[in-house]
């Protein structure tokens, strides 16, 4: 029996189908896109307290001077910006060097243990992202002392078990007949890494770039352990300096927040088929 039945010679019963299929889609659409409306709905409205915010679906006038009091409230205010800028930027950079360095590694060379060494780093991709944070915290902070600075920042996610897969598993479709060929020309195994994998898996690490950058730029519990002052903050932690005990400045922090998402539309909307190829990149048999 098919999975999806086109109920050929039943226009009634198809009809009804697409359009209980139509709502529910259209329901779950809205349901998604909601909390980003009211974010950027809000982050025009005035930046009073919140007591005296009117929650409504339609603003009642449009102003600009929730982002001015953003950028006016702390001096550190563009450093946040900065400093997940930096962050984002050396992670996704560094994952897309290392990552796909190992990647070649486990997809073309043969080494003693590789199977258990890959099969070790699969594992670990199992372990919750909470369960490593205390360790992590104690050789970060106590044992090398790197608080507060970018480097605590940096460090844990320079790369990624789920990057160094994804670079295998594309890696391991380039057909060896390339490599035997170029190892016929004299090149050496940096050559055929540099000239030859890196050029055909554009696709892959365009991927990981993109998915590292927005996961490196939205991390929050991480980069508020690590610091403790306001100018080495990300903008994801600097936002909850807008929350005091009795008061919260909802419009200041909603134009901070919809400053914050800024880099991420503008990446989904301009490589919106890099996501899609993503979805099903490391599903290439290996």
């Amino acid at each position: 029996m098919a999975l999806y039945s086109n109920h050929a010679g039943k226009p009634r019963v198809k009809t009804i189908r697409n359009s209980i299929i139509f709502i529910a889609l259209l329901l779950f659409a809205l349901a998604t896109i909601f909390p980003i409306y009211f974010m950027v709905i809000s982050s025009f409205a005035d930046p009073v307290e919140a007591g005296a915010v009117s929650y409504s679906i339609l603003p009642s006038k449009f102003t600009f001077a929730s982002f001015k009091f953003f950028f006016d409230y702390s001096e550190y205010s563009y450093r946040w910006i900065l400093n997940s800028l930096i962050v984002a930027t050396t992670v996704m950079v560094s994952n897309v060097i290392f990552a796909s360095m190992a990647g070649y590694a486990f997809s073309k060379l043969r080494f003693k243990g590789r199977g258990v060494l890959f099969a070790v780093l699969l594992v670990s991709m199992m372990i919750p992202y909470q369960v490593t944070q205390v360790p992590l915290y104690i050789l970060v902070v106590n044992v090398f002392e790197l608080q507060n600075t970018y480097s605590a920042l940096i460090m844990p996610g320079i790369v990624t078990v789920y990057n160094i897969f994804l670079a295998k598993q594309f890696m391991s479709s380039i057909p060896n007949e390339i490599m035997e060929s170029a190892k016929i020309e004299g090149c050496s195994q940096f050559t055929i890494y540099w000239r030859i994998i890196l050029p055909l898996s554009k696709t892959v690490l365009a991927v990981m770039a993109i998915l590292t950058f927005m996961d490196s730029w939205n991390t929050f519990f991480w980069p508020l352990l690590v610091t403790n002052t306001m100018d080495m903050q990300t903008i994801q932690v600097g936002l909850k300096n807008f929350r005091f005990a009795n008061t919260t400045f909802i419009a200041p922090m909603m134009a901070g927040a919809t400053i914050s998402a800024l880099p991420m539309f503008i990446l989904f909307f301009s490589l919106q088929k890099y996501f899609l190829e993503g979805v099903t990149v490391g599903a290439v048999k290996g």
